[in-house]
């Protein structure tokens, strides 16, 4: 007998032929999309989900600490590289502290943090700007990304403490005027008042507050605010300079140079800080010889950061003046003109110089840069156009008034620049007619060229007859 199979039958039954045929079709679909999918991707308008992003995404926070690296390191602003990648899917080229706030606001533009501490950023790095023009420029910008904090974050203290500094600032960009500064102050104090409501224990609040009354002449009312917010936040470098700044808007000299030191202490690498210190020194301690180690310094620090600035080199230059070593003051101003040609303040450092060194021709012509203006050919020195300088509250003193008085000294009946003179001096009469140092300046060289148009006019040269030797 047969053996049977045990267990159970397998079950078999046949595939009709309609579904079989709809199967074939769904797979050549797939196939066709799969190769059409490649060949997207291949040609990069389809970027493949399992391909590494060029760009790994960061956080904000990662751009806030390299920002305050980099500040720390006093490289605020590095115009000599670039600032932006060819490829826009690349990462952001970041070589300062403003690279990296901006790169922060490029990832989340509604981030009120990072931009007011952009805005403080970008108010501190204007001190180091070679000329006003770049100095209001950039201000203009702090004061735009200031505004957009508060407008992001209208109760944070801190923003507003920083909008409050940054009005204070622009405030006194000699570009200014006098009417917009006043407005400016007052609106800087309101942001600082209103700052200090929303947190009595900010120390930035308060130290920028004392800052802005300085600034405003209300000196008691600014030391008792400076000092309380060294208290409140004694390792904040900004405590310690306003508290420098009130202190020697006191005369308080000393005291001002060991605040300054604590900041310095604190960010080593800002150069302007140590041009205070020897400003200090040379003009409150009258020691010529401490200030020009710290003009030294500041010089060496920037020439390290890569940063052009020429105000060291132009403290330099007037301390030279003031103790009458003419010669080093002018290699340190023509320092100063090498690395920024265009620069109508050191024309007119440089004219004072030569003023002072009684080199009155020479200092004509970089007197004229400074106020006037000139071209490349008329530029003696420089040899490149330079736009003359605003009749500001900055510049009356050390130009136009310089300008007009050497006009009028080295005025002759053969060569007579007193017209030149007059219409300088006018200006200054006019924007200044209740300042008696002012006046009795431009009355003495009006004097000189009222002498001059009294004097009798030179008659016709004559010609010298000539002798003739007897011969021997």
């Amino acid at each position: 007998m047969e053996r049977g199979l045990s267990g159970k039958r397998p079950t078999f039954h046949r595939e009709q032929r309609g579904t079989s045929f709809y199967r074939i079709m769904t797979l050549l679909g797939l196939i066709v999309g799969a190769v059409w999918l490649l060949m997207m991707v291949q040609r990069r308008e389809v970027i493949s989900p399992f391909e590494p992003t060029p760009t790994p995404t960061r956080v904000a926070e990662s751009y806030f600490l390299e920002a305050q690296a980099y500040f720390d390191a006093g490289v605020l602003d590095n115009p000599s590289t670039p600032t932006a990648a060819a490829d826009e899917r690349a990462s952001p080229v970041i070589n300062d502290a403003i690279d990296a706030y901006k790169a922060a606001l490029a990832a989340d533009p509604e981030n009120a943090r990072a931009w007011s501490e952009l805005a403080r950023i970008q108010a501190y790095s204007s001190s180091m700007l070679r000329n006003d023009t770049e100095r209001l420029a950039r201000l203009e910008e702090a004061k735009a990304a200031a505004d957009r904090a508060v407008e992001l974050a209208p109760d944070e203290s801190a923003y507003r403490a920083i909008r409050a500094f940054v009005l204070d600032w622009y405030a006194f960009t000699p570009l200014v005027s006098v009417e917009q500064r006043s407005d400016l102050l007052l609106e800087a104090e309101f942001e600082a008042s209103r700052s200090f409501q929303l947190d009595p224990e900010n120390a930035l609040a308060l130290a920028y507050y004392a800052e802005i009354l300085v600034d405003q002449q209300k000196w008691t009312q600014a030391e008792k605010y400076a000092a309380q917010a060294v208290a409140l936040g004694p390792e904040l470098m900004d405590t310690h300079r306003v508290y420098a700044y009130v202190l020697e808007s006191l005369s308080q000299y000393n005291s001002a140079i060991q605040q300054y030191q604590e900041a310095v202490r604190i960010n080593p690498n800002m150069t302007f800080l140590y041009v205070r210190i020897g400003q200090n020194y040379r003009e409150g301690i009258r020691n010529p010889a401490r200030a020009l180690d710290y003009f030294d310094q500041a010089a060496k620090i920037d020439q390290a950061l890569g940063v052009f600035n020429p105000l060291p080199y132009i403290e330099i230059a007037r301390t030279y003046t003031q103790i009458g070593q003419f010669f080093a003051a002018s290699i340190n101003a023509e320092k100063a003109l090498e690395l920024d040609p265009t620069n109508a303040h050191t024309y007119g450092q440089l004219g004072i110089i030569f003023r002072r060194a009684r080199n009155y021709e020479g200092a004509m012509s970089l007197l004229q840069c400074a106020v006037v203006g000139c071209t490349a050919e008329e530029n003696e020195m420089g040899k490149t156009p330079v736009q003359g300088l605003p009749l500001t509250s900055v510049t009356v003193a050390y130009y136009y008034v310089e300008y007009g008085t050497n006009l009028a000294f080295l005025s002759r009946p053969h060569e007579n620049y007193c017209p030149q003179a007059r219409e300088v001096l006018a200006q200054v009469r006019a924007a200044y007619p209740d300042d008696p140092t002012l006046i009795g300046i431009v009355e003495d060289s009006e004097g000189i060229c009222a002498r001059l148009d009294a004097s009798p006019a030179p008659g016709p040269t004559k010609t010298p007859t000539l002798v003739e030797t007897p011969q021997t």
